[in-house]
């Protein structure tokens, strides 16, 4: 199942246009309030340098793809309805996206970097709406999302405790369906200093404190300042940067990398997702409206920012948000290719941190049993079922079966 990345923030920040930019889709754009009214999926990709040059060998492959000696991996983006204020209580689309939202990997948070939204999310002058605010609304929506959770399950807890469950166990059960662990509450219990005090003494403000901390680690998040191609919004965006120092900002133009990729499918131009530059191929066959907009993209957006930030976005959030390393695992260890021949055929994506043993549970259960070391097939070594592996390894597994 490929990695799940949602989409958040107020409506009419351009998440669909993001959203459309990033998966070639062709979803309704329009300055209509809740113009998204339910969660849109669709399939985009992290991109990485395939490691196939390296081995001097041409890869075949299979759940990914390779494009000019890059690898597209696959990764499920959702684009969510707008929230509003007290969504956490139920209000407009409130739960939907809610539930929908905590079931993300991560999250790239959307917002209006030019300031031409209002607080309620409506289309305003450009320069007169708050995008520091604007985030913050909808941060506290998750954050008391979250606190409500805990706080409508406390006798749950405080039963669970006094039956013998340990307080992480107890507290974890109430948020395992969104993607917490033991670990993040435990985290979250001793980075808010509440480790040593009985859940049954929390006030609002320790439970408040909770849901903060626990929100941040189990939903990692990058703010995407977006419609940075506006006038004024370099300024936005130095100020969210400033505000927000503790999360990544980068700066966006979802029209800008929307208009590339119309014009690189239609081939007019050439360009790779994510590529700070790219070359018209068929200038014949512009208009003199899609001449000055690419003239402006090159100049005002490349030239500025060095990129439209769209993939660049979607690969942070996969490989520094979220860690993850990625490795190819083959069956045989002499061609680097699987059993039907394929060379260099998946990529797989594991957190850092992930050892042999977690690469083989994750190709099929059965591996692990017999499991007994692993080579490293760029340096002829072998592997101990515990080694952490590293971004770009190429792997092949030997077990007691195989042996």
């Amino acid at each position: 199942m490929p990695l799940r990345i949602g989409l958040i923030g107020k409506t009419n920040t351009g998440k669909t246009t993001f959203f459309n930019a990033a998966t070639l889709s062709s979803e309704e754009i329009s300055s209509y309030p809740f113009t998204t009214k339910k969660p849109i999926s669709g399939i985009s990709h992290a991109i990485t340098l395939c490691v196939h040059p390296e081995f001097k060998v041409q890869d075949n492959p299979n759940n990914s793809k390779c494009v000019d000696g890059w690898r597209y991996i696959p990764i499920e983006l959702i684009d969510l309805p707008g929230l509003i204020k007290d969504a956490w209580k139920g209000k407009g689309l409130g739960n939907q996206f809610l539930s929908i939202a905590a079931q993300s990997d991560a999250l790239l948070h959307i917002v209006d970097a030019s300031g031409g939204i209002d607080s309620t999310g409506q289309i305003s002058e450009v320069g007169t709406g708050d995008p520091i605010s604007d985030f913050a609304d909808i941060e506290e929506e998750l954050v008391m999302w979250y606190q409500k959770i805990l706080e409508g399950n406390r006798e749950k807890v405080s039963k669970s405790i006094r039956t013998g469950s340990d307080v992480i166990e107890a507290m974890t059960d109430l948020y395992r369906g969104i993607g917490v662990t033991n670990l993040h509450v435990k985290d979250t219990l001793r980075s808010t200093g509440l480790t040593d005090k009985a859940f049954d003494d929390f006030d609002i403000s320790d439970s408040k404190k909770f849901a903060a901390h626990l929100r941040r680690i189990s939903k990692p998040t990058l703010i995407v300042a977006n419609k940075i191609d506006v006038v004024g919004a370099d300024k936005n965006f130095d100020r969210l940067r400033e505000r927000y120092n503790d999360t990544i900002v980068i700066p966006a133009s979802g029209d800008s990398e929307l208009s590339l990729r119309r014009a690189e499918q239609k081939g007019l131009i050439k360009y790779s997702p994510g590529s700070e530059e790219f070359t018209i191929v068929k200038s014949e066959e512009l208009n003199k409206k899609q001449t000055i907009a690419l003239d402006f993209i090159k100049k005002g957006i490349m030239g500025e920012f060095m990129r439209t930030g769209v993939q660049f976005a979607l690969n942070i959030a996969v490989f520094k948000l979220l860690k993850m390393n990625s490795i190819y695992p083959v069956a045989d260890d002499k061609n680097l290719s699987d059993r039907k021949g394929r060379v260099l055929p998946d990529l797989i994506l594991l957190k850092d941190g992930a050892t042999v043993n977690d690469l083989a549970r994750e190709i099929h259960t059965d591996l692990t049993k017999g499991l007994l070391y692993a080579k490293d097939l760029r340096y002829n070594l072998r592997l101990p079922i515990d080694y952490q592996l590293r971004d770009r390894d190429v792997i092949s597994l030997v077990s007691a079966s195989k042996k």
